[in-house]
């Protein structure tokens, strides 16, 4: 699939993962601003192909909106909305999805133009085609959990499969990001005698837990209930944090419980981030650098998040708290990188 060196990649393909990059930032947020105002399920449908035209008549429109009357969400969340409302929430969904067709589109022709011109960096080609696989299965995975919301009884989609869908929207933005860095730099050598490395991986680890803690938070709404901080209905740890069994379904199905452990993983985050701050003040390789800066961007979103909760999540701080996430898990991998980059 390729006989190019990994210094002759073409120059171009570093600002096309960029751009796809930035795609799937906007397919995040575009996502939780599709979440945060009930439109996910607003179409019932999965059409692939035919779904990227929009109902295109009046009767059209009322066929969709019959559609949309018949899942338990609308008598439960909506049952005073008229057309011209289901318009605002459909086209919230259709252009969720419509930015997801872009992206796989804007990811696989380029791909395929790079495999058949043979111009695919040597040994590189099995990473850009994991993002292919990834992004169909992100496609996939997106409606398995609309589907979950159109069930008898449901409400919203299933917070597991909310959980699922956004963890792997995050896993597509990491290996983007890293195989654009990794193409910006020429296709550094992989080193593995680190020391410091070990630290800035587990933290990387523990904001993207932080961020599958939050889809929890968000799929069982979470957020809008204990609005104090920093007690939790006057207690640090809330009554009814066991009240389910078995065990484990606390921490993914208890509203107290999940709140409790989203605030307590932000805790021992910024703390593991300012301790890795102050261990790498004398080190001169750029680590310390970008520990700064993930330390600063990490307690903006510790602030953002307590005024989250406080506000009840409303629209705006909700998205904005979503949004500084981003940079919160760009800014974790960076500094693991340059940490594995210059450790010898």
């Amino acid at each position: 699939m390729s006989n190019l060196s990994s210094q002759d990649t073409p120059q171009w393909v570093s600002a096309w993962l960029f751009v796809v990059m930035c795609l799937v930032v906007a397919m995040i947020v575009f996502g939780g601003a599709t979440r945060l105002t009930n439109s996910g399920l607003s179409i019932t449908e999965w059409l692939p192909i035919r779904g990227a035209i929009p109902p295109l008549s009046h009767e059209a429109w009322l066929a969709e909106f019959e559609k949309y009357k018949q899942i338990p969400e609308f008598s439960a969340e909506h049952p005073d909305m008229d057309l011209k409302g289901f318009e605002f929430i459909y086209f919230m969904e259709w252009g969720h999805r419509q930015l997801g067709r872009i992206i796989g589109l804007a990811y696989a022709f380029p791909f395929l133009w790079l495999a058949l011109r043979r111009q695919l960096p040597k040994g590189k080609a099995r990473r850009f085609a994991l993002i292919v696989l990834l992004i169909g299965m992100q496609g996939g995975i997106g409606w398995w959990m609309v589907y979950s919301g159109l069930q008898e009884g449901m409400v919203s989609v299933s917070q597991y499969r909310l959980a699922s869908h956004l963890g792997l929207a995050f896993i597509i933005l990491g290996c983007l990001y890293w195989l654009w860095r990794d193409c910006c730099e020429l296709w550094p050598a992989k080193t593995f005698k680190v020391t410091f490395n070990t630290q800035t991986a587990i933290l990387a680890g523990l904001v993207y837990l932080q961020i599958i803690s939050g889809a929890f938070v968000a799929g069982t709404q979470a957020g809008k209930t204990y609005n104090t901080w920093p007690l939790m209905d006057g207690g640090l740890v809330p009554d009814g944090y066991f009240i389910m069994s078995p065990l484990w379904r606390n921490i993914f199905e208890n509203i107290p419980a999940i709140q409790f452990n989203h605030r307590m993983l932000a805790y021992l985050i910024l703390f593991i981030s300012i301790w890795m701050f102050f261990k790498s003040r004398r080190r001169h390789d750029g680590v310390h650098r970008k520990s700064k800066t993930l330390l600063i961007l990490i307690f903006v979103q510790v602030v953002l998040g307590i005024w989250t909760l406080l506000s009840a999540a409303t629209l705006a701080l909700a998205l904005l708290h979503q949004f500084t996430a981003i940079f919160v898990f760009l800014s974790a991998l960076a500094t693991a990188r340059v940490s594995r980059m210059q450790s010898s």
